[in-house]
C-alpha cells in the first residue's frame, strides 16, 4: 500500500509538463523488508523514486482532449465553417444534407473550440448550430507546447509508453 501511495502520488504531479499521468500500470517485481530501515514513509519514496526513475526512461507524450462535432449549418455558410473547423485543427469525418441544411461531422481538439459558437454565430449569421462532447485523447502535436494550450484553457494529461 505505501509503494502504491507513492507511485499514485508521483503520477499526480507528471514528468512533462506537471499534469496528471495517465494509463500506466505498475508492478512491483522485488521488494524486502528490513525491521529498522523499514518504514511506511521508506516504502512510499521508494515507490515514487522507482515510478520518477522508469518515466525517465520511458517516450512520455501529453495528450489532449479530442471533441466530436456536430455542425448544422445552411449550404451558403458551409464553407466558412468547414475552414473555421480546419483552422482549428479539427478534421472533417464527414457531412451529409438534413432538410435544407447540412450535417458536419468533425474532430477537434478541446483547447481550440474556445469561443466556437460566437465565431459560428458570426459565420452564420446566427443560422448555424452545432453540438459538442468529449470523444478521446490524442498526442499533441509536435510545436505545440504545453504553454501554448494551457494558454488557450486546454485540459492536458500525460501518458507513457512503458517498455
Amino acid at each position: 500500500p505505501a509503494i502504491e501511495k507513492g507511485v499514485k502520488e508521483a503520477m499526480e504531479s507528471g514528468m512533462l509538463a506537471g499534469y496528471p499521468v495517465v494509463d500506466v500500470k505498475a508492478t512491483v517485481v522485488y521488494g524486502s523488508y528490513h525491521e529498522v530501515d523499514s518504514s511506511e514513509i521508506a516504502f512510499k519514496i521508494a515507490g515514487s523514486m522507482a515510478f520518477k526513475e522508469a518515466m525517465g526512461k520511458a517516450s512520455p507524450v501529453i495528450l489532449e482532449p479530442i471533441m466530436s462535432l456536430e455542425v448544422v449549418t445552411p449550404e451558403e455558410f458551409m464553407g466558412d465553417v468547414i475552414s473555421d473547423i480546419n483552422r482549428r485543427r479539427g478534421r472533417i469525418a464527414g457531412q451529409e444534407p438534413r432538410g435544407n441544411a447540412q450535417v458536419i461531422a468533425a474532430h477537434a481538439p478541446l483547447a481550440e473550440m474556445f469561443g466556437y459558437a460566437t465565431d459560428l454565430r458570426s459565420r452564420s449569421q446566427g443560422r448555424a448550430t452545432f453540438t459538442m462532447q468529449f470523444s478521446h485523447y490524442e498526442p499533441v502535436p509536435k510545436g505545440i507546447g504545453p504553454e501554448a494550450l494551457r494558454q488557450s484553457g486546454g485540459r492536458l494529461a500525460e501518458a507513457s509508453q512503458l517498455g
